[in-house]
């Protein structure tokens, strides 16, 4: 006897939605995240741009004296355009400028590459079970912790004539004069404190490292470098990146400690910070501006260069995890449905 199978009358309101109202959703959502988000902006705004836009307008005034298109005398502020700008790269400021362009280009890469060994080192011994763990991650915090004007302060102390560092070394160094000692001293300090900043970055991605994948690769027959190598260092890496990312944006700024433990005016260690300080101090804001505008720039074309280049972009790369995982999970419920 033959079945006979009737679909069911659809009813009035039972239509599939539209594909407007299927995108409604998301609007909704959207236009609610920007309604949420709109104090942040603002707040950021008001923080953020209003002194940058402020910095760019002072950047194109110069402060002092001069003489009208008339030869009067005018004191004040005067719209000198591109000037600052120009006398920085080549006028009379191109000597500072570059010397400290290169000694904040020499202090970034030294410390930051010096750190991130330093810190991953650490982060690997931090890691591992032994007596006394909780004592020796404790213990890595202190120098993070001191501020930057007290531990210049110390390392100051020590580097003295009559300090620490020369009695270790059996010989008298200048370390806080002219020269290249003066370097080594700021690069040491640096280092002394901020590796534990990456350390515990870093510490934070292996402990999210599942123990199952070390014991596989120890039955396979891997060696310690070998499991560091293709397991250890490439599921930390989105973790280390953001860690040297930091470093970098940090150490490119760098004012108070070479300020603090070397001093004011001394060329081998004067970065783009202190020369915009030391214009400022002088009362010429355009030409301080004009500095802190550059080294503005400076961080932000080091950032994006670092972020594309290495795709330090986590956000982005979980942005477009999600989609693909979607579309696998549904891929595989068709199948299932399918084979079913």
């Amino acid at each position: 006897m033959a079945t006979t199978i009737v679909a069911a009358p659809e009813q009035p309101g039972s239509a599939p939605p539209s594909p407007a109202r299927r995108g409604g959703a998301p609007e909704r959502s959207g236009r609610l995240a920007a309604l949420l988000l709109s104090p942040t902006f603002a707040v950021l705004a008001l923080v953020v741009g209003y002194p940058i836009l402020a910095a760019l307008r002072e950047s194109l005034y110069r402060q002092g004296q001069g003489l009208d298109e008339e030869g009067f005398v005018v004191q004040g502020d005067r719209f000198s355009g591109l000037d600052n700008y120009l006398d920085i790269f080549t006028g009379d400021g191109a000597p500072v400028f570059w010397g400290a362009l290169w000694n904040t280009t020499f202090f970034t890469v030294t410390t930051v590459a010096i750190e991130t060994v330093i810190g991953m080192c650490m982060a690997l011994i931090m890691h591992r079970a032994f007596r006394g763990r909780a004592l020796v991650r404790a213990s890595v915090l202190v120098p993070w912790a001191i501020p930057t004007a007290v531990s210049a302060l110390m390392w100051r102390w020590t580097f003295q004539a009559d300090g620490v560092a020369n009695a270790l070394i059996g010989r008298e160094v200048l370390w806080t004069t002219e020269g290249l000692q003066a370097k080594f001293a700021v690069i040491i300090a640096d280092t002394w404190k901020t590796a534990p900043f990456v350390g515990l970055l870093v510490l934070a991605g292996l402990q999210l490292i599942p123990q199952d994948v070390h014991e596989a690769a120890r039955v396979d027959g891997c060696g310690a470098w070998q499991r560091f190598w293709r397991i250890t260092l490439p599921l930390v890496k989105p973790v280390l990146l953001v860690a040297v990312l930091f470093r970098l944006l940090d150490a490119l700024r760098m004012f108070d400690l070479p300020f603090v433990l070397i001093g004011a005016d001394k060329e081998s260690v004067q970065t783009l910070s202190m020369v915009a300080f030391d214009e400022a101090s002088n009362l010429r804001y355009g030409s301080a501006a004009a500095y802190s505008t550059v080294l503005f720039l400076y961080v932000a074309a080091i950032a994006f260069m670092f972020v594309k280049l290495l795709g330090a972009d986590i956000l982005g790369d979980m942005r477009e995890a999600k989609p693909k995982r979607r579309l696998r999970a549904r891929r595989a419920g068709r199948r299932k449905e399918a084979a079913s």
